[in-house]
């Protein structure tokens, strides 16, 4: 007789962290980590890696607008086999307005999930949507 699944190790879908961290103190971006590990654990996700951005790249570049080694690493990450989203904080993490449009762009034309711990405030979850790109995902931590 087999066991059940929950007494077999067992991995769960893999997910990589991206933090857009400018002029943040290393005891809030040790905090954020830890809020993305725990959200993971909850859901039963694998935390692959957690990509952290610590400048804002430039978000008029014309050949790849708003990729920094860190925005280049998580879609190099996502493109591995078994990858199932990535997780952010909030939707700010994307970075500034137009660079988050750009960002949610790319990671929905890889058809990535992005899922959110903190959802938007009320008002502006229109702000999501349209020429953005698709409405992001969320998964409430309940």
């Amino acid at each position: 007789m087999e066991l059940l699944t929950e007494h077999r190790p067992v991995d769960g879908p893999v997910v990589y962290g991206f933090l857009h961290l400018v002029k943040t103190p290393a005891g809030r971006a040790g905090a954020l980590t830890a809020a993305l590990t725990e959200y993971c654990r909850w859901h039963e996700l694998l935390l692959g890696a957690v990509f952290t951005e610590r400048t804002t790249p430039n978000e008029t570049a014309p050949d790849e607008p708003g990729c920094s080694a860190a925005f280049t690493g998580l879609l190099d990450a996502l493109a591995l086999p078994d990858t199932y989203g990535v997780v952010l904080p909030a939707a700010s993490h994307l970075g500034p307005r137009a660079l988050a449009a750009a960002r949610r762009i790319r990671l929905a034309e890889a058809g990535t999930r992005v899922l959110l711990l903190r959802p938007p405030r009320r008002g502006r979850e229109s702000a999501d949507r349209g020429a953005a790109g698709p409405a992001i995902r969320r998964r409430s931590p309940t």
